[in-house]
């Protein structure tokens, strides 16, 4: 069986989970759930980095140790998890021996190979981001990630030779031009940092305690991106006694991260892989932000919103179905609340929810909620549904195995669009009318309700809640996906259940 490995980021714990977090986890989820259907040992790994001078800040601020405060912080996101359905199969936390102790000892491997070695940093460190910036990367004096004051500050710290790696990782970046998805932000890497020369980097820090010791050198923490990236290996068991799930799983298949930490994850993470003799991951894909109408979602700002009320009062597979539908490939999105409504209405309620009622209205009315035979009055409208249907499968397809799983919704979407069509095309209701037509009209339902088949099994990966009441409703066990392969699927003298709302239309206001 073919493994695929996937990632989300590790989540700072210094506030509140928002629906950004919830997209990456979202994405991460739908991507395995797909990739199980099609038969993969598909394994999910999310998790915490508790470390770092921010964390202990917020803790202090809090009055509690910032172990308190990481251990509330990590009930908290698996509550969220597990009320958003999340797939993973592991947790992983920067606090965890299992994580500690491994990265003490790839700081001490790198260390003995002369990769990392004892200078003075000077610069203008930015708190929020953890990140120390020259002179010339500020923008207007400011952070150039988050827009933040910035102070200036110097102490001992170890660094770790980039150059030493740099021109292997811009081979590696010519000889695997989808390494860094989308194209834009690998132009952005390479151009921007690659080609004008990488900076050593800082990778411990003397002015606060709170993180993986340095072995050899106990006054200095090991800083954030060399303890928080490898976690993705101490997760899977890299030099500990039992490393089965490193030889199983890793190279990771995709990592997926917001675009604001492509640079660590594109420059940063492969030179350590190389440096530690382990293979690149396959892929990393850098989404966009979720944005509100008034800019970027910021906690400053105070336009942070949060799954969980949008969860309980309008469903989880609607929260997931505006998410992952709004968010194109590679591009930011907006959250409005005129945008949810709009989709929960129109997509949810009226071209689904509408589409299985009538059918199962029609099949109960006309044949006593049993569809008999399987289609022999077969016209061209029924050949270009089933056209149609083999296409959408195939264009689903496309689209989730490069990522684009935005794109994957709207083509399963044009075939609920396309099944919706094929009702007022066939005109059952007048069909119904005339007794010669009772065997035309047996089949033009039987295709509705196949089509209702096939895109629900497509639209398991977003919403698998709302699915599996589809799949009661028709009354069919045929789900799984190699079953769309063929039209034809739904059994013949299946009775289907009694129409009930899947969603309930939103009043605008």
């Amino acid at each position: 069986m073919q493994k695929f490995y996937i990632t989300t980021p590790i989540y700072y714990p210094s506030g509140k989970f928002h629906i950004g977090t919830a997209y990456t986890t979202a994405l991460a989820s739908t991507i395995k759930r797909y990739k199980k259907a099609r038969g993969f040992d598909a394994y999910m790994l999310t998790g915490m980095d508790e470390h770092g001078q921010k964390v202990q800040k917020v803790a202090e601020g809090r009055g509690k140790t910032p172990q308190e405060h990481v251990d509330e912080m990590a009930e908290e996101a698996k509550k969220i998890w597990s009320l958003m359905e999340i797939e993973y199969d592991d947790f992983i936390r920067t606090t965890d021996e299992r994580h500690t102790k491994v990265v003490e000892e790839i700081f001490d491997r790198l260390m003995e190979q002369g990769d990392i070695y004892k200078s003075e940093y000077e610069g203008w460190y930015c708190m929020p981001c953890e990140t120390y910036f020259t002179e010339t990367q500020l923008v207007d004096g400011k952070c150039p990630d988050c827009g933040r004051e910035v102070k200036k500050m110097k102490e001992e710290s170890y660094f770790f030779n980039m150059k030493k790696y740099a021109d292997r990782l811009i081979k590696f970046y010519n000889d695997n031009p989808e390494f860094i998805l989308p194209e834009s932000r690998k132009n952005e890497l390479f151009n921007n940092f690659l080609k004008p020369g990488l900076e050593d980097l800082c990778v411990s820090r003397t002015s606060f305690d709170w993180g993986v010791k340095v072995r050899k050198d106990p006054k200095h923490v090991v800083y954030v991106w060399l303890d928080a990236l490898t976690n993705y290996i101490t997760a899977l068991g890299y030099l500990s006694d039992d490393d089965s799930l490193m030889k199983k799983y890793w190279p990771a298949d995709l990592h997926i991260v917001g675009k604001d930490i492509i640079r660590f994850h594109g420059l940063y993470w492969p030179i350590f892989l190389m440096a530690l003799d382990l293979p690149l991951p396959k892929q990393i894909y850098a989404h966009g932000f979720i944005m509100m109408k008034d800019g970027k979602m910021s906690k400053s700002k105070g336009n942070v919103i949060c799954p969980e009320p949008l969860i309980e009062r309008y469903g989880l597979d609607a929260f997931k179905y505006f998410i992952l539908r709004e968010m194109s490939f590679g591009q930011d999105g907006t959250f409005t609340p005129e945008g949810f409504v709009e989709r929960f209405n129109f997509d949810l309620c009226n071209d689904l929810g509408n589409l299985l009622n009538r059918t199962i209205g029609m099949i109960n009315k006309y044949f006593g909620g049993e569809i008999t035979s399987y289609p022999t009055n077969i016209s061209d409208l029924d050949k270009e549904l089933e056209e149609f249907s083999k296409n959408s499968i195939k264009q689903v397809e496309e689209q989730f195995d490069t990522y684009h799983t935005s794109n994957a919704i709207i083509e399963t979407w044009n075939l609920v669009s396309r099944t919706n069509k094929y009702i007022d095309e066939t005109t059952p209701w007048i069909l119904a009318k005339d007794d010669s037509k009772k065997d035309r009209l047996a089949t033009v339902l039987y295709n509705l309700i196949e089509g209702i088949r096939i895109g629900t099994v497509l639209l398991r990966p977003f919403i698998p809640e709302t699915t599996e009441k589809i799949f009661k409703q028709i009354n069919t066990d045929n789900t799984s996906y190699d079953s769309v392969k063929e039209f034809g699927g739904y059994k013949s003298g299946t009775k289907v259940g009694t129409p009930e709302v899947l969603f309930k239309r939103i009043e605008t206001k």
